[in-house]
This record gives structure tokens, sequence and C-alpha cells, in this order.
């Protein structure tokens, strides 16, 4: 099984932090006959079977917790594939004004580069054209 850490930090997260809400899970996750990576495998080849190609987030953790539930979930199948998972990135307000001030020079400097760059004139004749008779040349 090829599963991104990523995901597999995604799902670590949100069973610790239960974990830490419910003490009854708690009892459940710290179970040693069980693991993240085995969890992971798990959650993937019930993936495999519903056919589907995306699930809700809530689906996703509940087969989790199912895993860690059920003492008859042993022995897992590894697949091959790839995961992707789906988040909203929250930034802190120090990242949000870094970011901010980036975006602000950024455009500063676009705007400079604009201004700064010769200008084409209407008047000019274009080059390749100079000798093509015209009415003035008569």
């Amino acid at each position: 099984m090829k599963s991104t850490e990523h995901f597999k930090n995604t799902i670590k997260a949100y069973l610790d932090r239960r974990a830490h809400d419910d003490l009854l899970f708690a009892v459940t996750y710290a179970k040693p006959q069980k693991n993240m990576d085995d969890c992971i495998t798990y959650i993937l080849n019930e993936v495999h079977k519903g056919g589907c190609n995306g699930f809700a987030d809530e689906e996703i953790y509940s087969m989790a917790i199912h895993y860690y539930d059920e003492d008859g979930i042993t022995a897992v199948q590894p697949l091959n594939c790839r995961v992707v998972v789906n988040h909203t990135v929250e930034l802190t307000a120090e990242e949000k004004e870094e970011a901010r001030q980036e975006a602000m020079k950024w455009a500063t400097n676009e705007a400079y580069n604009k201004m700064i760059q010769p200008k084409k004139s209407a008047n000019k004749p274009a080059i390749g054209n100079t000798d093509a008779p015209n009415l003035f040349n008569f």
C-alpha cells in the first residue's frame, strides 16, 4: 500500500483529537494489536469495496473508528493506490500578513516594470515597410 503521509497524518490527527475528547474511545484507540498503518490499509480496502471515487470526511473517519472498535479486523490486504486529501489551509495572522506583504511587493514590481518598459509609438513606421510606396514619396 502506498498512501500519502498527509492522508495518514490527517486520520491520525482526527483519531488523536477524538481520543482526547472521548475517554471511552481513548481506551479503544490504545489497543496494542491495532496500529495506524493497518487502519489506513483497512480504510483503503473499504473504499475500494465501495467502488466510489470520493467519500466525505465523516465516512472515512467512521471507517477509522470502526477499525479500532472491532477486534475482529486484523489482517487486511495492502492495496497499490493513490490517495488525494482535500482540506482547507488555515493560516495564522502572521502568515496572512506575510502573504499580503508579498502580494503587495509583487504588484508594486509589476506596476513598476510596466512603467519603465519603452512605449510603442504609433507615429513610427513599422519595420520592414519602409520600402513600400506611400502618398508622400512620389
